[in-house]
């Protein structure tokens, strides 16, 4: 299946010397990329990927900026955001079924695979957006709509919320 936002480079074509691309993403990928990610809208999506190929690894670094609304966890408003992030991803080949198992450290974290034929740094900017956006957003004045919904803040409710303005009044317990 091909993903929403599909830039794809062929291997064969990459040399040692670093290529920048500027990518930017259409209507219809920007649609189905926030389905993806479970956003109300992805407003833009861009992004200037360098890829050169170095001691046999291909690598793409650069930035990417988007334009997201997330859904607020506690209330479901709209909550805007501005992303500015950037990445560094290390591309290498798939591995054969019944590989190896290996160890993954916090290097490893940015790496994605290739079929031997090409790269697809839509994909690697998509996925790095996903993991720039926070997983719990919340509105400004969630708090407050929350409180007018009568929904009980942190410490005012649970076995111990009776007790809270009881003070003890008497010498040895």
């Amino acid at each position: 299946m091909t993903p929403e936002f599909h830039r794809p480079l062929k291997i064969d074509t990459l040399g040692s010397r670093p290529v920048v691309h500027e990518i930017k993403t259409t209507p219809n990928e920007r649609l189905a990329l926030s389905r993806r990610f479970g956003l109300i809208a992805l407003d833009a999506l861009t992004a200037s990927v360098t890829v050169d190929v170095r001691d046999g690894t291909i690598h793409a670094q650069g930035t990417l900026k988007a334009k997201v609304v997330q859904s607020c966890v506690a209330t479901a408003l709209p909550v805007p955001v501005k992303v500015a992030e950037t990445f560094h991803i290390r591309f290498s080949p798939e591995a054969s079924e019944g590989g190896e198992e290996i160890e993954l450290d916090a290097d490893d974290c940015d790496e994605m695979t290739h079929d031997g034929q090409s790269i697809d740094i839509g994909e690697a900017v998509a996925q790095s957006l996903a993991l720039a956006l926070d997983p719990w957003p919340r509105a400004p004045n969630a708090d407050d709509v929350l409180k007018e919904a009568g929904v009980l803040g942190e410490g005012e409710s649970g076995p111990f919320a009776a007790l809270k303005g009881l003070t003890f009044k008497g010498g040895n317990a």
